[in-house]
């Protein structure tokens, strides 16, 4: 447990070093400042650079279209970043060859697969809140009571869930592959496969992808909140053998 904590905290202090803990804490912040202030806005922007005399009916912005500005800029930007970020998670370490000088000191090889696992996690769970903060004050600001609209934290929890998903991928790309663009290849790889398997309807209900697909359609009412049951024991399942595995694979892996 001591060099799981310890391996834990050279973790942190390396996305330190290498600004990534920065980067990705501005990323999620301005995504956090511009989705609510983007759906407040935006009709006056449009009617602005709309030609003189052209006439469009623009609705009045609500808390709905802030909401659903955030899910569309944290699923597809904000993971993007959070993938391109720790997709060198292993690749870094194989390149400096630092592994080698700990592991023959004695440290466990998995502990260093669930430490990298667990500080990546701990990073997006905490510029996930920020951003999810940062929106859920603007949108308090401008729409008050609507705010917190029915079914919002359960979005917020699917998307979160799949945040940790997708990055549990990423570690078992970083652990098959010596490099990061092995890495990023084999989590899109894995995306794409998602996204021709929501394409089936019997397979769709259970597919993790439905956590970040079918945020906004709760808050609008159209699906329930069970609709989720299904895609988050799958996503529990999925993270738990991509983890165990990466911890196998390394373990017998050549450095």
């Amino acid at each position: 447990m001591k060099a799981y904590m310890a391996f834990t905290r050279k973790e942190f202090t390396e996305f330190t070093r290498t600004y990534k803990l920065m980067i990705l804490g501005l990323v999620f912040l301005f995504f956090g400042i511009m989705s609510p202030l983007a759906a407040k806005y935006m009709p006056e922007i449009i009617s602005e650079f709309m030609p003189a005399g052209m006439e469009i009916a623009l609705t009045t912005p609500t808390a709905l279209d802030a909401w659903m500005q955030f899910f569309k800029n944290v699923s597809q930007l904000g993971l993007l970043v959070a993938v391109i970020l720790f997709g060198g998670i292993m690749s870094s370490e194989y390149s400096r060859g630092t592994l080698i000088h700990m592991l023959t000191k004695g440290l466990p090889r998995r502990t260093v697969v669930l430490a990298k696992f667990t500080a990546a996690s701990l990073l997006w769970t905490a510029a996930y809140l920020l951003c999810f903060g940062t929106a859920y004050g603007y949108t308090w600001y401008y729409w008050r009571a609507d705010a917190g609209m029915e079914g919002l934290y359960v979005a917020i929890a699917a998307t979160w869930l799949y945040g940790i998903f997708l990055l549990s991928i990423t570690i078992l790309g970083s652990v098959l592959f010596r490099n990061s663009y092995g890495c990023l290849l084999f989590t899109g790889i894995a995306v794409v496969l998602q996204i021709l398997l929501n394409m089936i309807p019997k397979i769709k209900e259970f597919n993790p992808m439905e956590l970040i697909t079918e945020g906004t359609p709760l808050l609008q009412g159209q699906v329930e909140s069970t609709l989720f049951l299904k895609p988050t024991v799958v996503g529990c399942i999925g993270t738990l053998i991509c983890v165990t595995l990466s911890c196998i694979i390394f373990n017998k892996k050549k450095l």
